[in-house]
């Protein structure tokens, strides 16, 4: 499979400033999702992989999604009113949304099959997503789930990116041997890598980064 975009010059663009983040609606079903009127972003990992933790940080706003240490407690596809400003640049409108998490063992089939469900019919029929960040923990070497769910984004021709969550939780030899291990993981299926970032919910690492590839993206 071909990666989905190299790394390039979205660092070199000035930065993004998110001035305004609201929760919108929660809804189980993409035909109920608000109008696809602006661009958007999803974000979607394994459960307890610390989603809504980086959500907030990107977006600076610790109460914006809700946060657990319940595996499993994001169950619909939630959108977000974002807004922001590049330079000088008017503001930017642009949604937000947050996916249940794949690969969580401690629900019933008939659950897992329904969230699935609901995550590939909101990934294929949303003509407006324009990347979903796709979280991998970094503590854990490449995970079977993980690496399945992006392959499937590759059948499906989907464009995506890699955020490594919790970097503040490794010390730097072991996340970059995970990192690495990931990487030399894709390349097996996958003939170059995705755009990639190391980010720490609670250090704020990552978020100058990823909110310029939003910044690019949305100029794309």
């Amino acid at each position: 499979m071909k990666a989905t975009a190299s790394p390039a010059d979205w660092l070199l663009l000035p930065d993004m400033q998110i001035i305004q983040a609201s929760y919108l609606i929660s809804k189980p079903d993409v035909a109920q999702c608000p109008p696809a009127d602006r661009p958007e972003f999803a974000f979607i990992g394994r459960s307890n992989v610390g989603k809504s933790s980086l959500i907030n940080m990107l977006c600076g706003n610790q109460r914006l999604a809700k946060t657990s240490a319940t595996p499993g407690k994001t169950q619909m596809i939630n959108h977000f009113n974002i807004v922001s400003r590049t330079g000088k640049k008017q503001r930017q409108e642009w949604y937000l949304v947050d996916l249940p998490g794949y690969g969580y063992a401690k629900t019933s089939q008939k659950t897992r099959k329904s969230w699935g469900s609901m995550i590939e019919n909101y990934l294929r029929k949303r003509e407006n997503l324009r990347c979903t960040m796709v979280l991998i923990d970094s503590r854990h070497e490449p995970q079977k789930v993980d690496i399945e769910f992006i392959n499937q984004m590759g059948e499906w021709q989907l464009p995506f990116a890699v955020a490594f969550t919790k970097c503040d939780k490794m010390k730097p030899g072991g996340l970059e041997r995970n990192v690495q291990l990931f990487q030399q993981t894709l390349l097996e299926t996958w003939d170059g890598l995705p755009p990639m970032f190391l980010t720490s919910a609670e250090k704020g690492l990552g978020k100058d980064e990823m909110t310029a590839f939003i910044a690019e993206t949305l100029e794309g």
